[in-house]
């Protein structure tokens, strides 16, 4: 895979067409623009192995969960993104053979995504018997208008001649690889061909989303458009087929647009109507027209998200092709849509959202947006909130409890591992430290009342009623959990998931005072309407308080869960290449008893709550567990970037970002193919911006500690601070910082609690 990306700074390039790999660039050059996306697939037909995927936000299936022996409380189903129409669908006959990359020669290909303008652009020379042809194509996904797509494709005869059938259609007869039953997810609810479109209109099973797909094509040659020669449609297809009699040197254009519509923004009976008028306008305007106004919207996002790195072309491609990502997945514009784990890249993890939103992708827009985009994420969770006391009841807990699932697409829970659904109940921590993060970083206390307030107090009573206590250890204990490293299972008082939820405790309590102090009349209505009561709130800290943390003495370190010592501690550097990664070529029950590591999970809690903690204590329990860390999460590497970076440990610091950067172009665990890794995306910003530029927020105020990596010779990122665009540029010779927001800001240089103010007029660039 190291060479089989070229390094560029703002492209990604593959060189040569390996069919083996063909999934892993599908993957890679996903396309999307927050409300639909598609996998990188050819325009033209192609027989070989692929994964031919468009997607559409927030439509899903509930398909039935598969399991053997059915426990109370199991979720009945696993939430499936669905695969929909397939638009780019454009068929080729030359001299009556298919044009088919499996079955033709190839001599020359070269796949480009361009991500400073979001344009996935694809050159091809090959032979079909004795022509030698040239194919060119460039497409995107709208980021200006959401529900537009379009796409340029021309065929050139460079020796030969011959017959040009060409057939433009849109298929819904699509299904998904990873349906538990093999099962259609869709109805046909009719196709049709007018005068200059083509539609197919399908329905979900059980959940009943419309979706209108629309197409119109424009074929020109030899200075003319070619007109029609029959139409078509039957069962979930529509298609229209044109021909053309093309002698050496000439060129036929394509172009293509389409027009995504959904019943979750429109009413179903006007999703024709208004599909054609949409696409109607993007026709009319016409392809060069809609590719300058893509390159107009990434311009704009590139100029608050932007980071740039001198001197490491590896590097700078990494961190660009992951922004790209997360920015054309997640724009923040619907509060009923979350952040997917593969997006629009795949199907893998059923599209829905995990815990990854708060612990690793909220920073992310914090930093890069107005901080109503990142708001919305924490109302998305709010939204939930009733599903989230209804999936704590199905498990026993009461009064107001609340459990927020660890998969979700509507609130629900529907992850179809047993140990993931009942025991990972540490990402309802993270759901609240959403909250405190959120706030922290802007300063809008205003979000607790009540929104905040509600959350917090249904996470803390499920924490209140999940804990037991422990005779023998007079201390209250959280008994039968998975924690971060999902390579331990039903294990007792792990360490971080007893940690948040002593702090979930503590920080609900502190949030309720606050407010009953600075808003009593507000506070009381709200108190009153949740049953919020003063000994309630005292019971919440007198948990908080008792809550067993198990530590080892001896070397100074907590304990990743009891019994932990009890493994045979040896360093991930024993294992054989033969070993790796560990999910694929070792039983479950060898991996269980191990000691090893999936990701961060003592750590996790050291990154979250790293001031509760002074630097010996982060030194001995990261030079104890990095060790013994696999990373076979991609969650993992950017959590011990920034703990690395803030103990000086340079080296291991950036051995940990190149991995999390190129994670999925180099396909460090073997799993690209299904679908990039966008939530743990985000960490590869977090890993230069909080690792190496030293970002942290405490109390609304914004701190940077910047450290230059020896294999760079400068950075520089965005930022907003207090709602403000500033940029930091670090270079050998200091850090240039430069406000350039309308207002003055202040600016708290080196780490909290020994930092120095700095402020900064609007405009002002200042060398520090």
């Amino acid at each position: 895979m190291k060479d089989y990306i070229k390094h560029d700074p703002w492209k990604i390039i593959e060189e040569g067409f390996d069919p083996a790999l063909n999934r892993i660039s599908e993957s890679l050059c996903s396309l999307g623009n927050g409300h639909m996306g598609q996998r990188g697939n050819f325009e033209e037909s192609y027989s070989g192995d692929c994964l031919q995927g468009s997607y559409l936000a927030g439509v899903y299936y509930p398909d039935k969960t598969i399991v053997g022996w059915w426990k109370n409380g199991y979720p009945e189903y696993f939430a499936k993104v669905l695969n929909a129409p397939n638009w780019l669908g454009l068929s080729l006959r030359l001299n009556g053979n298919e044009i088919d990359l499996a079955k033709a020669e190839v001599i020359e290909f070269r796949r480009e995504l361009d991500i400073k303008r979001g344009v996935l652009k694809r050159r091809v020379l090959l032979k079909s018997g004795k022509v030698l042809i040239e194919l060119n194509s460039s497409r995107f996904v709208s980021m200006a208008r959401p529900e537009i797509a379009a796409y340029r494709y021309s065929l050139r005869l460079i020796e030969g001649d011959g017959k040009l059938e060409i057939s433009s259609f849109i298929d819904g007869n699509i299904h998904n690889e990873d349906a538990n039953y093999d099962e259609y997810f869709w109805e046909h609810r009719g196709e049709g061909v007018d005068d200059d479109s083509l539609a197919v209109v399908l329905k979900t099973r059980k959940t009943d989303f419309t979706v209108a797909t629309r197409t119109a094509t424009l074929i020109s040659h030899a200075g003319s458009f070619l007109a029609p020669e029959n139409s078509s449609s039957r069962a979930g297809w529509a298609g229209r087929d044109y021909s053309a009699e093309l002698s050496q040197g000439d060129e036929i254009t394509i172009e293509k647009y389409v027009s995504c519509l959904t019943d979750r923004d429109h009413k179903a009976d006007e999703l024709l109507s208004k599909g054609k008028t949409a696409l109607a306008a993007a026709v009319a305007d016409g392809f060069d027209t809609l590719l300058a106004e893509q390159e107009e919207a990434w311009n704009s996002i590139w100029e608050h998200s932007d980071i740039a790195i001198e001197g490491d072309t590896a590097a700078q491609q990494g961190i660009r092709f992951n922004i790209f990502q997360l920015k054309q997945t997640y724009t923040g514009k619907d509060e009923r849509l979350n952040i997917g784990p593969k997006g629009f890249t795949g199907e893998k993890y059923g599209g829905a959202s995990y815990w990854d939103t708060e612990a690793y992708c909220l920073p992310f827009y914090l930093g890069t947006a107005d901080p109503a985009i990142a708001r919305q994420l924490l109302v998305y969770r709010h939204n939930h909130l009733a599903k989230a006391i209804e999936n704590a009841g199905k498990l026993g807990f009461t009064d107001g409890a609340a459990l927020y699932p660890m998969v979700t697409m509507n609130g629900e829970e529907c992850h179809n591992e047993w140990e993931i659904t009942f025991e990972e109940i540490h990402r309802n921590g993270a759901i609240a430290f959403g909250i405190y993060d959120y706030i922290r970083c802007t300063g809008d206390k205003d979000y607790l009342m009540p929104l905040g307030m509600e959350v917090l107090t249904g996470i803390a009573r499920f924490w209140a009623q999940r804990v037991n206590w422990s005779e023998a250890k007079k201390k209250y204990v959280i008994l039968g959990v998975t924690g971060p490293n999902e390579y331990e299972n039903n294990v007792h008082n792990n360490w971080y998931t007893n940690y948040i939820a002593s702090w979930c405790l503590r920080y609900t309590a502190e949030c309720a005072e606050a407010l009953a102090a600075e808003k009593p009349a507000e506070y009381k209505a709200m108190a009153d309407s949740l049953k919020l009561d003063d000994a309630e709130l005292a019971r919440f800290r007198s948990i908080s308080e008792q809550i067993y943390l198990p530590f080892d003495p001896e070397r100074g370190i907590a304990l990743q869960q009891d019994g932990y010592l009890d493994k045979e501690i040896a360093p991930v550097e024993t294992l054989g290449e033969k070993d790796r990664p560990l999910n694929q070529n070792w039983s479950w029950d060898r991996i269980l008893r191990s000691c090893y590591i999936k990701q961060a999970d003592v750590l996790q809690g050291f990154f979250f709550f790293e001031d509760d903690f002074n630097d010996e204590e982060l030194k001995r329990n990261f030079d104890f567990y990095e060790p013994l860390t696999v990373h076979e999460s991609s969650l993992s590497p950017c959590v011990h970037t920034i703990l690395a970076q803030s103990l000086g440990y340079e080296k291991k610091a950036y051995e940990m970002y190149l991995r999390t950067s190129r994670l999925d172009l180099d396909d460090y665990n073997n799993d690209t193919e299904d679908g990039c890794h966008i939530t743990s995306m985000a960490g590869t910003w977090m890993s230069v911006v909080m690792g190496f530029g030293g970002l942290r927020h405490r109390e609304g105020e914004l701190y940077l500690n910047p450290a230059l990596p020896s294999a760079w010779k400068g950075y520089s990122f965005m930022v907003m601070n207090g709602g403000e665009p500033l940029k930091v540029s670090v270079g050998k010779d200091g850090t240039v910082l430069e406000n350039r927001g309308e207002k003055a800001m202040k600016v708290m240089m080196g780490r909290p609690g020994s930092a120095g103010a700095l402020e900064l007029a609007a405009g002002e660039n200042r060398r520090v």
